[in-house]
């Protein structure tokens, strides 16, 4: 069973040298990639290393492999050697909605978790309401800012101070409720500049702010921010844990004061669900 996304760290498939060596790392989650970072020459030996490791594992990491698009070529050979062997999670690229991840469930039958990455398309943009649907078998829901843009011919998805534009918000807004409705965690994307660790610390920050519950890395040197910026402080702990005992001191009531300020049925709610991340 997989347990807390907070942290998912991408391992290029051809790198088996690696693999290992990022077990012990921190991350929550292991990403052994099939995709963007393997040059075409090199899929077949990154999924030979790939299935080698998954075959030898060991420690309680989840692991998850994102194999090639469902719809291409590369993906058939990735889902044919990865067939029976023992895997937590598939990161799905350009996934189109519920009917993407039913696909590869159709194709590669077993119990393990997906993991969309479900922005990536135009035509995914809008199908995100529908992961409601499948949402019993995903690990979560996740967005990328680079794929999309090009495939509809923009210059860019940032403006010149590295913020989203507003196409790429609304897509990074619609994936967050997107996951919410379909009851799974909403996970952010990676932050590209892995040495700019004050940018990371701020950009994960608000993820957290917004209601994302982990975050892709691409680099070791992010997992520790990220870790962090997911897991809740004590001082929050306890004011959660105190506006529950508040509520269960006073039953029935439906707004109370705590600390000179007032606290209703969402501030319940808010606590109840920090305190069950915890």
């Amino acid at each position: 069973m997989i347990g807390r996304l907070r942290s998912l760290l991408f391992v290029p498939g051809d790198r088996p040298e690696r693999m290992e060596k990022a077990l012990g790392l921190g991350a929550d989650a292991l990403i052994l990639d099939l995709e963007d970072s393997v040059a075409p020459e090199k899929k077949a030996e990154a999924r030979g290393a790939v299935v080698r490791f998954l075959s030898e594992r060991i420690g309680d990491v989840a692991i998850f492999v994102r194999i090639n698009p469902v719809t291409s070529d590369e993906a058939a050979e990735d889902i044919a050697a990865l067939s029976g062997v023992p895997i937590d999670g598939i990161v799905l690229p350009k996934a189109e909605g519920a009917a993407s991840v039913e696909a590869l469930m159709t194709r590669l039958p077993g119990d393990y978790c997906v993991l969309p990455v479900a922005t990536e398309t135009p035509a995914a943009i809008f199908e995100l309401g529908s992961y409601r649907l499948v949402g019993s078998r995903l690990a979560g829901l996740t967005w990328g800012a680079e794929d999309l843009p090009a495939a509809i011919g923009a210059a860019s998805a940032r403006e010149a101070d590295g913020r989203y534009t507003a196409p790429y918000e609304m897509v990074r807004s619609l994936t967050l409720f997107g996951a919410h409705a379909a009851a799974v965690p909403a996970i952010e994307t990676v932050y590209p500049d892995f040495r700019d660790t004050d940018g990371l610390a701020a950009y994960a920050a608000r993820g957290r702010r917004d209601g994302f519950t982990g975050m892709m890395a691409i680099h070791p040197s992010q997992i520790a921010v990220i870790n962090a910026a997911f897991t809740p402080s004590a001082e929050e702990l306890a004011h959660a844990q105190a506006v529950v005992d508040l509520f269960a001191a006073n039953p029935g009531a439906g707004a109370l004061q705590l600390d000179g300020k007032m606290v209703d049925a969402p501030h319940l709610k808010a606590a109840q669900r920090l305190l069950a991340s915890a």
